[in-house]
């Protein structure tokens, strides 16, 4: 564990000396003899759950994009699985979506040849009422506003890429590694140009040119936002009513780009089942177990439920809502009279802007105010290894007391950053953080999932890694009953922010932001 600025010195020393305890005593699984950690460590690593409830979550619901009946399942599934616990639990609408339902989905290059496309609708795109076929065009370079128009006058009915093609779908660690450096360097410059390129041609057709295409009479609009890697894309939404929006796979839009560069009259078919469900509404997921001592103290297990809907939503964010939830289970079993209320917070719209639970904590000042912990999880697969304090200097002095007292298994892992410079974004912890509230995020290591599995076609079951998501349940169950049981209120002052470059001063406090409750607000 690292600390970092922290201002209790004599924290800094415990620390350090636990670290640095003889091999023998660091090799046992706990440093305390606390009967209700042995049974949680017990429920969480040896009577584990979590593959079975991540099977019917990610196989058998699916994506849960907000708006879709797949959320709906979703939230249908844990209001069931709680009241078999016996844990209570209930919906809490906070407003409403567009409602969307995806059916097949089936794309054909049909000229010059045929051959089948790896492709992904994008979401709340409209359908095609049947078989569309068109001619394929691209976006040509344009040298004046006349050249525009003359261009979007010869449109009407054709299909148009607007994405700019890679030189490679190689992923860029297999280049560096294998590849001459003037190969790699080469690659890099045609591919800035390319996208440089492409910035002017879309440009050109204005603010919403995905618009500008569907009005001039486009039927269908193609892109391809690659993520880095080999088979992975990143599937969000499309910005069109009429025209049909679908994702290529990098090398399937390069081979349609090329043939439509090189003039050699590329087609494609497309049938894409679609419903529109009208405005739906939308809601959070709320557990409990009541405090006996503290009711009106709590400590609240946060991960978002929502997804994208380019594959199952496995890492992002099924993993952190089968960790919150294997947590509660783990302390309905271990620790069922707590001395805090326990809450969890499965939050809906979080991938469109934290809104699930933005909400809550607008419309529960009482529950924000006295809010001892927050612990929120929405980071893929892998063990928790990283916890920052996020500028909350009092707090902690309890976060590092709470994670000493965690079996050896779990904490060797963890590196704790104190008090820490504050996440500028992040996920739905910012949303209690915004008003001081003690939230943090139980983070996981990065690079793998922002390339492969953040919000991409591939983020699927086989990508969940069930030791490390065992330990992260474990290790949720075990900070909240830490916090739950701590005889201090966790106190809110803030630290000083590192400087924000721009001003020269330190960064402000994170703003808490109005949460966007409709679509097209």
């Amino acid at each position: 564990m690292r600390t970092t600025n922290h201002p209790l010195g004599w924290l800094a020393l415990s620390v350090l000396i636990l670290a640095g305890l003889p091999t023998a005593v660091q090799s046992q699984t706990f440093r305390t003899d606390d009967p209700v950690l042995r049974q949680m460590w017990v429920e969480g690593m040896e009577n584990s759950q979590t593959e079975e409830m991540a099977q019917v979550l990610m196989d058998s619901i699916g994506p849960r994009l907000s708006g879709s009946p797949g959320f709906d399942a979703a939230a249908d599934w844990l209001v069931s699985v709680y009241d078999e616990w016996g844990v209570e639990v209930r919906r809490e609408e906070y407003g409403t979506w567009r409602g969307w339902r995806q059916g097949a989905l089936h794309v054909d290059l049909t000229s010059p040849r045929i051959q089948t496309l790896e492709a992904k609708l994008l979401a709340w795109s409209p359908g095609t009422n049947g078989f569309l076929e068109g001619d394929v065009v691209v976006i040509p370079s344009f040298s004046s506003e006349a050249d525009v128009e003359e261009w979007l006058s010869s449109i009407e009915g054709k299909i148009v890429l607007a994405s700019h093609a890679e030189p490679t779908c190689r992923e860029p660690q297999a280049l560096e590694r294998l590849a001459r450096d003037a190969t790699v360097d080469g690659l890099r410059q045609e591919r800035e140009d390319r996208m440089r390129s492409w910035a002017d041609r879309l440009g050109a057709l204005g603010d919403h040119p995905h618009r500008a295409l569907e009005e001039a009479g486009a039927v269908g609009i193609i892109t391809s936002r690659w993520s880095g890697g080999w088979g992975v894309n990143k599937i969000f939404s499309a910005s069109t009513e009429e025209a049909v929006s679908i994702d290529l796979s990098c090398e399937d839009y390069g081979l349609v780009s090329r043939l439509a560069e090189n003039e050699q009259s590329p087609s494609i078919r497309i049938h894409a089942e679609t419903e529109e469900l009208g405005t739906v509404p939308m809601h959070n997921v709320m557990a409990e177990i009541p405090g006996t001592e503290l009711p009106d103290e709590y400590v609240l297990l946060s991960a978002h439920l929502d997804s994208w809907h380019g594959a199952t939503g496995a890492t992002d964010n099924g993993t952190g809502t089968i960790t919150m939830l294997e947590a509660m289970r783990i302390l309905k079993e271990a620790y069922p009279n707590p001395r805090r209320t326990i809450l969890v917070g499965h939050w809906g719209g979080e991938e469109q802007g934290l809104i699930g639970s933005r909400a809550y904590a607008e419309d529960n000042p009482e529950v924000v105010e006295n809010l001892q912990a927050v612990f929120n999880q929405d980071n893929g697969t892998w063990r928790v290894d990283y916890i920052q304090a996020q500028g909350l200097l009092g707090a902690s002095a309890n976060l590092a007391r709470w994670v000493a007292q965690l079996p050896t298994e779990i904490s060797e892992h963890i590196e704790l950053d104190l008090p820490g410079p504050q996440e500028v974004g992040g996920s739905d912890h910012v949303a209690f953080l915004c008003y001081g509230a003690p939230g943090w995020r139980l983070q996981s290591h990065y690079p793998d999932y922002r390339q492969y599995t953040w919000h991409t076609n591939r983020d699927t079951y086989d990508k969940i890694i069930f030791d490390d998501l065992e330990n992260n349940a474990t290790l949720a169950a075990m900070l909240a009953y830490l916090a739950s049981e701590d005889p201090d209120r966790v106190p809110r002052d803030r630290a000083v922010l590192p400087t924000d470059p721009r001003t020269g001063e330190p960064r402000d406090w994170i703003p808490c932001r109005d949460p966007v409750r409709s679509w097209g607000r």
